[in-house]
């Protein structure tokens, strides 16, 4: 088995995605499927699964997280003197990437430090459904407010909405609502789930409930590092 590089070059050619649009999941979890540790996945995180969010997060056009999610786990935006920052100018690439946050209410504050603090504007994606004075107040603070679906988010039509602005490559980190719906939607093109060597208990898992049918994946990829296992499965395309 192969140990997960330590120079980025190296682990950039191991997670580097297919040119054009592509959806990935990252995740951490632990041996028994829970992925947080007193409601945070970083409980979970070593060295190597940290350096993996890092380029992950480099080599995307913008990072797609759930309202609840970015909350719990207190976001930011990506910002050009940050560490994910300086590896995307080591990379060549912009050294800033949108967060566009998944909510069906609406839930970010204007007042939100990923709102405040951001360089390139955070996207909201959202539902006709939401409260439209807070997606009013949202787009007045300078949050790019994209409405797809009428009643929940319609995560195809929000996919085709940020590749409409030039944002194919699309990082997603949850939480498990978000990538139970982008299962169910046939979305995925691609997970990546780091095996902490640990054992927790007790936590929330992958998936909040059962998928319509079960979502087939190929193992494309392992690799090791102090007994953490750094694992890439693909998606076959959704069928029309």
């Amino acid at each position: 088995m192969a140990l997960l590089p330590r120079d980025p070059a190296g682990l950039a050619d191991a997670y580097r995605a297919p040119a054009g649009r592509h959806l990935r999941v990252n995740f951490v979890a632990a041996l028994d499927g829970a992925i947080s540790v007193d409601g945070r996945s970083g409980g979970l995180g070593s060295d190597g699964d940290r350096r993996v969010f890092r380029m992950l997060r480099a080599l995307a056009d913008a990072v797609l997280v759930g309202a609840g999610t970015a909350a719990a786990e207190g976001y930011r935006p990506v910002l050009p003197d940050s560490a994910v920052g300086r590896l995307r100018t080591e990379l060549g690439r912009p050294p800033v990437a949108p967060v566009a946050i998944v909510s069906r209410r609406a839930s970010l504050a204007p007042d939100d430090q990923l709102v405040t603090g951001a360089v390139t504007p955070t996207l909201l994606v959202t539902c006709a459904a939401a409260d439209a004075d807070r997606r009013s107040a949202l787009t007045a603070a300078g949050v790019e407010v994209v409405v797809c679906g009428d009643d929940d988010v319609d995560l195809p039509t929000a996919l085709d909405a940020l590749a409409a602005r030039g944002l194919e490559q699309v990082l997603c980190e949850g939480g498990p609502a978000l990538f139970a719906a982008a299962l169910a939607a046939g979305v995925v093109d691609e997970l990546d789930l780091t095996l902490a060597p640990l054992l927790v208990g007790g936590g929330p898992g992958l998936l909040p409930h059962a998928l319509p049918t079960p979502a087939a994946a190929e193992l494309a990829q392992v690799l090791e590092e102090n007994g953490a296992l750094f694992t890439r499965w693909l998606f076959a395309p959704q069928q029309t």
